[in-house]
């Protein structure tokens, strides 16, 4: 055991500058290290349970040296204190050094197993852009978390996300940018589920909705805030079609074929002449292009069909190819069909006219409501409607649609073509 040495003031301490080890009493085994380079740091000296041999065969207790920290930077007193509290703990069989080691391993084994809310969210996105069925909702997905929830979480551990920074995230959109900010805390949720089944977290999801968030936010249904679209009236239609079919180019064919057939815009762009069956006059959509993920089919009309019989077929498949790309027909951008629509002067939006389809439907015809939802690719919430789902109603719609291109024929040269209203429909 160390010998109890005389107690040092701090001024005797401050005076010893000679290489060496000096005992400063107050704790025994307390030194006071002085190097050649005259830096000076405290060193506890002490002797552990276990029992070496030397190279005499004689016993002796291992000892050890624990840094407590340099001086003066760690006044005398402060050293004592740390003094005491090692000696504390080897009176309680915890060796000092070996613990300080042991937490310094736990450490580091708990940084190298440390993500950030960044690193998840792009591991999940990588993940998940397997289901995306094209490059824009990819990026969608991690652009939304990009913009709201990276300046709050990003470079916060997974691990310490707590509801208050959800909330943080959500609250500035919640009622401004409802759909958004559900998107963004449903990516968020996905996010922290992965981490939490990856060991990086433990604990309940604090982006989880019921019972969490929806306690703390008002409830989405009374705040939501819906985007219409502009949308022509079905009563003029017919002359905004005898005139959109004076225009040239393919931009233009495809939102008459868009018009003609109810579809959305991205369904069009991407059709190729392998999904059309001009013997059943049938248009098949395949499920990755759909917004419900299931494949569509499409009767097509006399008019749909003299419209394709009237399109170049071209290597790339596509019927209704854009501009090249390393000698690679591309797919018309989102924007062609409405660059269609500014050129002719008519405040509508392309997506507007299946509002146009369907207020047709409900205004100036009989036809059932699950029909004409069924012909837009709808997902219908009523179960009742829902029912009628079991089949396709081919016949049906296929009257339905001839109905509606025949409406289309009718040449009424509308006096303002402006949206009589704007509405919804997905």
């Amino acid at each position: 055991m160390p010998i109890k040495a005389k107690e040092l003031s701090a001024i005797q301490v401050r005076r010893l500058v000679n290489v060496g080890y000096y005992a400063v009493g107050g704790v025994a085994g307390l030194h006071l290290q002085v190097t050649a380079s005259g830096a000076r740091s405290w060193v506890l000296r002490y002797t552990t349970g276990e029992i070496l041999t030397s190279k005499s065969g004689k016993p002796f207790y291992r000892r050890r040296d624990l840094g407590l920290g340099g001086f003066p930077d760690v006044t005398l007193e402060q050293a004592r204190d740390k003094a005491r509290d090692a000696k504390d703990n080897l009176t309680q069989g915890i060796d000092p050094i070996l613990e300080k080691r042991s937490q310094r391993q736990a450490l580091i084994a708990s940084q190298a197993t440390a993500k950030t809310f960044d690193e998840c969210a792009a591991t999940v996105h990588k993940i998940k852009s397997k289901e995306f069925r094209n490059s824009k909702h990819t990026d969608q997905w991690i652009n939304s978390l990009d913009t709201y929830a990276s300046p709050v979480i990003g470079k916060m551990s997974i691990a310490d996300i707590e509801i208050n920074h959800i909330v943080k995230i959500l609250e500035p959109i919640w009622l401004t940018k409802n759909e958004t900010a559900s998107r963004v805390r449903q990516r968020i949720e996905s996010v922290i589920d992965w981490a939490t089944a990856s060991g990086f977290r433990q604990g309940d999801n604090p982006a989880r909705l019921k019972g969490n968030i929806d306690t703390l936010l008002p409830k989405s249904s009374k705040v939501k805030v819906v985007k219409h679209h502009k949308a022509l009236s079905f009563k003029v239609a017919g002359g905004f079609m005898h005139d959109l079919r004076k225009q040239q180019g393919v931009s233009a064919k495809a939102l008459e074929f868009t018009i003609l057939t109810a579809a959305r815009s991205g369904e069009v762009r991407g059709a190729k002449w392998g999904e059309i069956d001009f013997e059943e006059k049938v248009w098949t959509i395949p499920a990755d292009r759909m917004k419900a993920g299931k494949v569509h089919r499409v009767p097509l009309t006399d008019q749909c069909i003299k419209l394709l019989e009237g399109m170049r077929r071209q290597e790339s498949g596509l019927i209704f190819p854009g501009i090249e790309k390393n000698g690679v027909e591309q797919m018309l951008s989102d924007m062609s069909l409405s660059a269609v629509l500014k050129r002719m002067k008519v405040d509508v939006t392309v997506h507007g006219f299946r509002s146009t389809f369907r207020d047709w439907t409900a205004e100036a015809t009989n036809y059932p409501n699950h029909v004409a939802e069924m012909g837009l690719a709808h997902a219908i919430e009523s179960k009742v409607e829902a029912a009628y789902r079991r089949g396709e109603l081919m016949a049906k719609r296929r009257q339905m649609m001839t109905d509606w291109a025949t409406h289309l024929d009718l040449k009424v040269k509308p006096a303002n073509v402006t949206p009589i209203r704007s509405v919804q429909h997905g």
